[in-house]
């Protein structure tokens, strides 16, 4: 581990845990991905998607390209939820035009009881040795984030055998057959919590919860079926890291369940230290909601960058605004309300990078 080289650039770090920053940090959610000429070269280099998340040399590449291109915070290991699931034995496979798709769907009895916790060193290997691979190549320019779906996404991805509109498969299961459903929840909690352990012993400065499908659930099953298990995760963290000799460090964690924002109060009070939040909250009530628990995460509408260069800073100032002083913004990294669009200009994103900045030093100056 003595090869990482010390950070630089710990603003990230810092907004996470409410210390007070420079200005607010920014990094975008899939901001290695297909807006980027460069990744679409890579990733056709590497004949598919799922080559391109197994080999970690070229994973690191791609996970470096928008840092070369944009003054971010943060980089994101480039990989993808579903990982988990496929070392479960699922089969994961991607449709031309139809996104992730699974061979063999969970949905008896006897297909959950053939479940089981992957073996985190072997069938994700290639998970942490990116991670390691990313760490190195940073040479502390920025931290990197670590990220694993949650129990209940999970789980979603593997009842319903790809994405879904309604989750009419795995809400019927839910509904019927709660035991099958907490019997799934119980192993694919105990995976990601070693899943995300093992990207922080291979490197990751900081780990993010992707809950993305927990805003499906009614209010008390969001509670029981998906909040219930993330703490379970949160609670198993190691939050502290020795990462270069002698050095210990905090291992911040974030959590975003897109729709949550009926439930902030309790995502606040799962055991993360940050809440990221989609662009359907307004970032001063959601502030007032969660006091000093924690930071929050957020929340341009990833829309807003097809406006025009002077109507994005517009947008800009507004969620600065809105997030406020006083204590120098203390706690809020900039981010989109959810991943950004294929079909954004990359000059939208040098925009939007610029204005965070500019605008967030210009406040602490006032």
């Amino acid at each position: 581990m003595s090869r990482f080289a010390p950070l630089q650039n710990d603003v990230f770090l810092r907004a996470l845990q409410r210390e007070s920053t420079p200005y607010t940090p920014i990094w975008l959610m899939r901001q290695a991905g297909r807006y980027l000429p460069e990744y679409n070269a890579t990733r056709k280099r590497a004949g598919s998607f799922l080559n391109l998340c197994k080999n970690p040399e070229l994973a690191c590449e791609v996970t470096l390209q928008p840092l070369e291109r944009f003054p971010l915070d943060a980089a994101i290991l480039f990989s993808d939820i579903l990982t988990v699931p496929d070392a479960m034995g699922l089969g994961l496979y991607f449709a031309e035009g139809e996104g992730p798709k699974f061979e063999r769907p969970v949905r008896d009895e006897a297909a959950v009881r053939q479940l089981a916790v992957p073996d985190i060193g072997t069938d994700l290997r290639y998970v942490t040795d990116a991670v390691t691979t990313i760490r190195e190549a940073l040479g502390g320019r920025v931290p990197l984030i670590g990220f694993s779906g949650s129990p209940w996404t999970l789980a979603c991805y593997m009842v319903e055998g790809g994405g879904s509109d309604d989750f009419r498969t795995v809400k019927t299961m839910l509904y019927k057959r709660p035991d099958l459903m907490h019997a799934i929840l119980d192993v694919t909690t105990k995976a990601v919590t070693q899943y995300l352990n093992a990207q922080i012993e291979a490197g990751a400065q900081t780990v993010m919860i992707f809950d993305s499908w927990g805003g499906a659930l009614a209010d008390g099953a969001f509670q029981k079926f998906s909040l219930a298990y993330t703490k379970r995760v949160l609670a198993g963290l190691k939050l502290e890291a020795e990462h270069r000799p002698g050095e210990r460090v905090r291992v911040p964690s974030i959590v975003f369940t897109k729709g949550g924002g009926l439930w902030l109060e309790e995502i606040s009070g799962a055991g993360c230290d940050a809440v990221g939040v989609d662009w359907t909250v307004n970032l001063a009530n959601a502030r007032a909601r969660v006091g000093e628990r924690v930071a929050l995460q957020g929340n341009l509408d990833p829309n807003a960058l097809f406006a025009e260069p002077a109507q994005i800073q517009g947008e800009v100032a507004k969620i600065l605004e809105s997030f406020g002083l006083p204590e120098n913004g203390v706690g809020h990294v900039f981010n989109l309300g959810h991943g950004i669009s294929q079909y954004t200009p990359p000059d939208s994103v040098s925009v939007l990078v610029e204005a965070v900045h500019e605008y967030s030093r210009r406040q602490r100056k006032a």
